[in-house]
This record gives C-alpha cells, sequence and structure tokens, in this order.
C-alpha cells in the first residue's frame, strides 16, 4: 500500500510533532506514530506499476507551484477507534492537485481508497488513530480543547510513503517546482 501525501514543512512538523507526543505523555496514544512524518494525505493505492507512478508524480511535482493551505479546528471520524485530526481547509489550489493526483495516480493502481475520491476527501492531519477508544475522546478533547489549531501550511511537496509493517516511511519525496499562476 502507498500513500501520496505531502510532508509538512520542520516547523509546521515540530509543532504536530508536539501535540502528538503529548498526547501520548498524557494518554498514552501513540499509534500515529507509526506514520513519523505528519502529513496530508491525498490517496491511498495499492500500485501495479510503481516506476511509472513515480514517473508521473515527478512531473505533476515539477509542473505545481508551492502553495498555503490553511487548517482550523479539530475534526473527528468516528468509530470504535475514532480518528482525531486538524481538519486542513480546501482551497481551489488543493483541489486542483488533488484532481491531478488522481487523474495521474489512478489509472496505475489496482486500486484507490473510496475516501479519496473528491467528493469525499476531507483533507487533515492525524493527530490520533486506531488506539483512542470513545471512553478517551472527552478528556483527549477536553485537553486538545486548550490551543488552537489555525495554522498556515506551505504546500511544496509530493511525497509517496511506503507501508513497512505497520509504518509508513518516505519512499521518495518531490519538491514542487512550477511556476506560480
Amino acid at each position: 500500500m502507498l500513500a501520496i501525501t505531502s510532508l509538512l514543512n520542520p516547523q509546521n512538523a515540530a509543532r504536530i510533532n508536539g501535540i502528538i507526543h503529548s498526547l501520548e505523555t498524557e494518554f498514552g496514544l501513540d499509534d500515529v506514530q507509526a506514520t513519523p512524518d505528519p502529513h496530508i494525505t491525498y490517496l491511498l493505492a495499492g500500485s501495479m506499476q510503481p516506476e511509472m507512478l513515480k514517473q508521473v508524480l515527478a512531473e505533476v511535482a515539477a509542473t505545481t507551484a508551492p502553495f498555503a493551505a490553511y487548517t482550523t479546528g479539530l475534526g473527528l471520524f468516528p468509530g470504535p477507534n475514532p480518528v482525531i485530526y486538524i481538519p486542513v481547509l480546501r482551497s481551489d489550489d488543493l483541489n486542483r492537485l488533488h484532481h491531478r493526483l488522481l487523474s495521474a495516480a489512478a489509472p496505475l493502481c489496482q486500486r484507490t481508497d473510496r475516501y479519496s475520491q473528491p467528493d469525499l476527501w476531507l483533507p487533515h492531519i492525524s493527530l490520533a488513530l486506531h488506539d483512542t477508544t470513545p471512553d478517551l475522546l472527552g478528556p483527549v478533547l477536553q485537553y486538545l480543547n486548550e490551543q488552537t489549531f489555525n495554522l498556515q501550511l506551505r504546500i511544496s511537496n509530493l511525497a509517496v510513503l511506503r507501508q513497512e509493517g505497520e509504518r509508513f516511511v518516505p519512499e521518495e519525496v518531490y519538491p514542487l517546482e512550477g511556476l506560480d499562476h
């Protein structure tokens, strides 16, 4: 399984990792650290043609200018192991990049996850997942409620994260090198 993402810049990654580590200290939540690099996921895919996929991603990155994206608030994907996240606000630039990635990558992949489709895609930065429980939600959200999550992100790369056991690790990172429009 591959994840096509943008890694956060070092300053924003440090802020997110600080929050994640505080959730481990306060509540024992550490499963999100299976992906040590905070990121925004555009799609999850099983690739049949990994070398072609990398070539296509390099082309998209070479023709996409870096741009700003913004976060605000907190979000929750419900379930037996709820996911707590920071929503990334959709913008024309973010939607355009997502569309280009889906169009370019989908033909090269044996499958993509349904939440990567444009009408279901909710860009976000995960703070806690897999080891959360409904009983922990109240205390965790009360703890997080003492902070603000208004960030300006610089979307400046595309990264392929490959699943290795329980972890997702960067395999390739392509800087966005297109000209501003």
